[in-house]
């Protein structure tokens, strides 16, 4: 325990400056700090010194028996009138960065933020300031940096290349590596490359390969045509086609009708339609269609469950597709089957602009809990398949 003064307040031990030391490694201020440096002490004042005496010189012995682990002790001299003259701790100082590091068992590691520093500034410069600001993650990738260092260099050599991760041909680099790294990668490509090698609208690491230029694995789209009229019906035989992104764009299917829906059984058991075909949608997000111009002449219709995420899918659909229309997502529906209805764990409250005024009132119901006191959902796989049959034949007919 440390000792203290009648307040109750601990003086500052050897340990204590230590671990002063310590917490500044930890926040990366270290390696940055200006020296000398001053640290923290808390020390006995003169009414200490009269009523404890014997815990202040054990005290004193402390701080100064710690200093030969790296600090200087600056000492203060104490007239007092009952103990006489005296000196006390005063003040404490690291004068280097070095004895800062032997004071905390840091050495090796700052050896090797330096030999960073010396290969960065050698190779990379411009990435000297992702180093000092950050020096435990660069630590943490010190056995990766030359590899990191090395695909930085090569993407300053081609930028923007145009082919798959896979075929960075670099000693020691392979794609699963690059993968891995891709949120260091991101800030060292970001300070290193001119911003026109920079697709500055793709962001994060799922974005990566567009973000600088790499090809990525394309996009695909699901779809069945459900017209056994239509030369893209396969007799006898279950056609589910895969396009690439770019493929299905290039379509421009000859039907009148598509439907989007989020469930695959549900895609893949889609009644027989004139005129029309499915697309599994598969949740948020619809890259794989927006290119698709065509489908802006074509009618769309947008199946999801009933809850309040089933209706911002639709409302993100129409981002892209402003003239796509719901079905099988409204009250009759839903009052209709309620032995089916279920509970949304995390239904979304935020406000969805694009809805019509009937699907609004419906998502309001469901967001705001009117219908009953808990979240509520209608999953599209409990509606009833006859249901399904007779709003698809009404839509299409």
């Amino acid at each position: 325990m440390s000792p203290s003064g009648p307040a109750g307040k601990a003086w500052t031990t050897a340990a204590d400056l230590r671990a002063q030391v310590l917490r500044l490694w930890q926040r990366d201020a270290l390696l940055n700090a200006s020296y000398p440096l001053r640290l923290s002490l808390r020390a006995p004042v003169s009414h200490d010194l009269s009523q404890h005496f014997d815990a202040a010189r054990v005290w004193a012995a402390d701080v100064q028996q710690g200093a030969r682990g790296g600090y200087r002790v600056a000492l203060r001299e104490i007239h007092h009138r009952v103990i006489g003259h005296n000196s006390l701790p005063g003040e404490i100082w690291i004068d280097t960065l070095n004895e800062a590091l032997r004071l905390i068992g840091k050495q090796r590691e700052g050896r090797a933020f330096d030999a960073l520093l010396a290969a960065t500034q050698h190779q990379q410069p411009a990435l000297l300031p992702w180093l000092q600001a950050q020096p435990q993650r660069a630590l943490a990738t010190a056995a990766d940096w030359p590899r990191l260092l090395a695909i930085v260099g090569w993407l300053q050599a081609h930028p923007r290349p145009q082919i798959y991760l896979r075929q960075v041909d670099l000693p020691g680099v392979h794609s699963k590596f690059i993968e891995a790294q891709r949120a260091v990668l991101s800030e060292l490509l970001d300070l290193a490359l001119p911003a026109q090698a920079i697709a500055l609208d793709a962001r994060g690491s799922a974005q990566f390969a567009q973000r600088y230029g790499f090809l990525d694995k394309p996009l695909r789209v699901r779809l069945r045509f459900l017209d056994p009229a239509h030369r893209g019906w396969v007799a006898g035989a279950d056609a589910d086609y895969g396009l690439s992104q770019r493929a299905f764009a290039a379509l421009d299917a000859d039907v009148e009708h598509v439907f989007v829906t989020e469930n695959e059984i549900n895609f893949l058991a889609f009644p027989r339609l004139p005129n029309s075909l499915v697309v599994f949608g598969a949740g948020y997000g619809f890259e794989a269609l927006a290119p698709a111009q065509w489908l802006q002449q074509r009618k769309l219709h947008y199946w999801g469950d009933i809850d309040t995420h089933g209706f911002a899918i639709l409302d993100q659909l129409r981002a892209s597709f402003a003239h796509a229309r719901s079905f099988l997502m409204d009250h009759p529906t839903l009052l209709s089957h309620r032995e089916h209805w279920g509970i949304e764990p995390k239904p979304t409250q935020r406000d969805l602009l694009r809805l019509t005024e009937d699907e609004r009132r419906l998502f309001d119901d469901l967001r705001w809990c009117r219908l009953r006191d808990q979240p509520l959902r209608l999953e599209q796989e409990r509606i009833g398949f006859g249901c399904v049959e007779a709003a698809a034949f009404e839509l299409t007919s």
